[in-house]
């Protein structure tokens, strides 16, 4: 089965087929980088990080590019309040980003753009706009012609009029149109500024990412993704000077994910209503947090709590705990193929939930059901090797993909835990219960959880 995803723009499912054979060109946006990230910010970068991952697990070439909004009034006012030119304040969120996301396991793009980095070419687009007709300088603005592009509204469902009737549209005394949008605005007094044919100023927010595709990806792309929130009016008006100026299809396939809530409103840092996923990995594993992500389908909102976490985290301990039971067995395991694991199936199932709009809460539902059965085949006294390894790999296959593998033991540890396991097997064999009792909870500090088993003693980490 091909992969099938939900296209925002035709509002319904469709088969995948790339611009080019084996090769995906997929653009996201990125953060304006002026706070840590909270977990609903998280959310997309996971998202399309899960998504690219399993294009390339299909054997695609993914060109995936990430930008960053290194200029903006957020960045200037936070450099404000914290004492700090708007570059020094991109540059330490850019640092912190790296880590958050780092820790959720998100992979870096293929390119990672900066606004301040790409003026030319930004300048350069506004420039080709204006002498195609759909752009017009007033008095040191530039402005996007809406009515000049017949296809505005498109992708969010909006008409001009219906824009203006709902008042979704900034005014301005300096625009032909109130549904028309800034490409360029004029230096304010005080603030970073760089020089243009129309004077002093800095770039719009969404003349940004249509210059970096143009540059990084070229004219076509095959996705574009991002938060629903930005459907309207970044990604749609993204699309109208994009397309404008290149007469093509911009992105074949728009992707967009829902929100994370907290208590029942979407997560928000104007409204204060948000938790930083800084601060979340103070309590609780990168690997659970993704797991925590991914338990729901991307086009569906989250809503986050205490116990919603905690119960990812007993999710996920449950396939982790199977990982080490398999370790721990096949040391042990006799050799032998009579029995069969029937991966086929597994993968199969997998796979298709994945090639349906990358549906990860069923592929995770999956992994599960493969998880059962291992535990069911761990609980016979008798087991082979080729059918323990045959599960490990697949559980190993599938959180690949998913980016939920949980970090290999360091070495040293392991050797520490198994000679004080080693230490407490002696003395229960010489019947020293107290020095028995003390080890395990030496183990229990360093936190090592004992499971006495008929086949010997487990452990795992809390």
């Amino acid at each position: 089965m091909s992969i099938h995803l939900y296209n925002s723009l035709t509002r319904q499912k469709e088969p995948f087929q790339s611009l080019e054979p084996g090769k995906v060109k997929m653009y996201v946006c990125g953060p304006t980088v002026y706070n840590y990230f909270h977990i609903g910010n998280a959310r997309p970068f996971v998202v399309f990080d899960m998504i690219r991952r399993y294009f390339e697990y299909k054997g695609y070439e993914v060109n995936y590019v990430q930008n960053f909004t290194d200029v903006d009034d957020k960045i200037i006012k936070r450099g404000h309040e914290e004492n700090l030119t708007p570059q020094e304040v991109a540059d330490k969120y850019i640092e912190s980003y790296f880590a958050d996301a780092d820790a959720l396991h998100v992979r870096r793009a293929t390119a990672h753009p900066r606004v301040t980095e790409e003026m030319p070419e930004i300048i350069a687009f506004i420039a080709d706009l204006i002498e195609r007709g759909h752009a017009y300088e007033s008095q040191g603005d530039v402005y996007f012609d809406t009515t000049t592009f017949a296809g505005y509204g498109k992708l969010s469902g909006q008409t001009l009029d219906n824009l203006i009737a709902g008042a979704r549209v900034e005014k301005s005394e300096l625009k032909r149109h109130q549904t028309d949008f800034a490409l360029w605005k004029s230096a304010k007094e005080g603030e970073i500024a760089w020089e243009s044919p129309w004077g002093a100023g800095r770039p719009g927010w969404h003349i940004e990412c249509s210059a970096m595709n143009l540059k990084y990806l070229g004219e076509q792309i095959d996705i574009h993704g991002g938060g629903v929130d930005l459907t309207f009016p970044h990604h749609e008006n993204e699309m109208a000077q994009t397309e404008a100026c290149t007469h093509k299809p911009f992105a074949t396939y728009w992707l967009h994910n829902a929100f994370v809530n907290l208590g029942d409103e979407k997560m928000s840092k104007s409204t204060g209503n948000f938790l930083t996923t800084r601060d979340l990995l103070q309590k609780y594993d990168g690997s659970v947090l993704r797991f925590l992500l991914l338990s729901a389908h991307y086009r569906n909102p989250v809503n986050f709590s205490e116990e919603l976490a905690e119960n990812a985290k007993a999710g996920y301990e449950r396939i982790t705990t199977a990982l080490l039971n398999l370790q721990h067995r096949v040391e042990s395991a006799s050799e032998g193929h009579a029995d069969k694991v029937e991966a086929d199936k597994y993968r199969s199932a997998f796979e298709a939930a994945m090639n349906d709009d990358f549906n990860s809460a069923d592929a995770i539902t999956a992994i599960f059901d493969l998880v059962s059965d291992a535990n069911v085949y761990l609980r016979n006294e008798q087991v082979e090797q080729a059918a323990l390894t045959a599960y490990l790999q697949l559980i190993e296959e599938f959180l690949d993909v998913l980016a939920l593998a949980p970090a290999s033991d360091d070495a040293g540890l392991e050797a520490q835990v198994e000679a004080l396991i080693q230490e407490r097997n002696d003395a229960r064999k010489s019947k020293n219960w107290a020095r028995a009792d003390e080890i395990r909870d030496e183990l229990t500090a360093m936190g090592i959880v004992l499971e006495d088993t008929p086949q010997g003693v487990r452990w795992r980490r809390k």
